[in-house]
C-alpha cells in the first residue's frame, strides 16, 4: 500500500471528503483526486500539514501500509501520541526520569529542533501519571505569573484541558500557544497568566480549529535545575 493507497485509507478512517483534504493540505479538490488516482504525489509540505492535522506520522502517509498503524478506534498512531517537532517520550525510571528536552514552546510558536544543552529529572511518580506525556522548555513571559520562562513543562498529549487548565494547543495557522484554557458553548478563549499585558486569545466556532496538542501537568522552574 503507497501513498496513493494510504490517502484513500485515510480519508475513509477521518470521514473526510476530498474537498475537506484538499482545504487541509493546501491544495485543490483537482489534486487530491490526481493523488487518489496515481497520477500525481502530493509535495512533503502537503503531506506534513496532513499529518500535523491528524496527528499522525509522514511514515503513516508515505509509506507502504502507513495506515496500517493507526489505529481505527482511537484514530491515533499505535502505541505513540502526537508530539510536536522537537519534543520526545518520557521513559519513567524506578527513581526519577533523566530527560534531555529538544522542544521549546513559546507564547507563539514551537522552535523546530532546536536542542536544550541542559537535563531534566522528572519524578517517576508524576510519570505513571502520564505514561505518554512529553517534555517542552518554555520561551517568553506570557505565563509567567505561573510558570517562568526557562521552566521545563510536562505535557499530556492524553489529557483535555478543562477550565482554567494550562494547554499546549495549535492554532489553523500552526502557532503553538501556551496558554489558560476557557471553552464556553460558542467561544474558546486562550488566555495568558502574566504579569506582563498580552490580549486574551478568543475564536469562534467558524474561526478554524483548535487543536489540543496536550495539557501541563508538572513544571519545574530554571533555578530548580541542575
Amino acid at each position: 500500500m503507497g501513498i496513493r493507497e494510504n490517502i484513500i485509507q485515510l480519508r475513509e478512517l477521518f470521514g473526510v471528503t476530498q474537498e475537506q483534504l484538499a482545504s487541509i493540505a493546501g491544495v485543490s479538490r483537482g489534486a487530491v483526486s490526481q493523488w487518489e488516482g496515481g497520477f500525481s504525489e502530493p509535495r512533503m509540505g502537503s503531506i506534513q500539514k496532513i499529518a500535523d492535522y491528524f496527528r499522525i506520522s509522514k511514515s503513516n502517509i508515505i509509506e507502504d501500509n502507513g495506515m496500517s498503524f493507526i489505529d481505527p478506534v482511537t484514530k491515533k498512531p499505535k502505541g505513540s501520541p502526537y508530539m510536536p517537532s522537537g519534543a520526545i517520550p518520557v521513559v519513567a525510571s524506578s527513581a526519577t526520569v533523566p530527560l534531555l528536552t529538544l522542544g521549546r514552546v513559546h507564547a507563539g510558536s514551537l522552535a523546530d529542533e532546536e536542542e536544550v544543552a541542559h537535563r531534566v529529572e522528572v519524578p517517576a511518580s508524576v510519570c505513571a501519571g502520564h505514561p505518554r506525556a512529553f517534555a517542552l522548555e518554555v520561551e517568553g513571559d506570557c505565563m509567567n505569573r505561573v510558570i517562568p520562562e526557562g521552566s521545563h513543562v510536562l505535557v499530556d498529549p492524553d489529557r483535555q484541558p478543562a477550565n482554567g487548565s494550562i494547554a499546549v494547543v495549535e492554532t489553523e495557522d500552526y502557532r503553538a500557544v501556551m496558554r489558560r484554557w476557557y471553552k464556553g458553548s460558542t467561544k474558546l478563549m486562550l488566555s495568558a497568566d502574566s504579569f506582563e499585558d498580552y490580549e486574551d486569545m478568543i475564536f469562534g466556532m467558524d474561526d478554524g480549529p483548535v487543536r489540543v496538542i496536550g495539557t501541563v501537568v508538572w513544571f519545574q522552574a530554571a533555578n530548580e535545575m541542575e
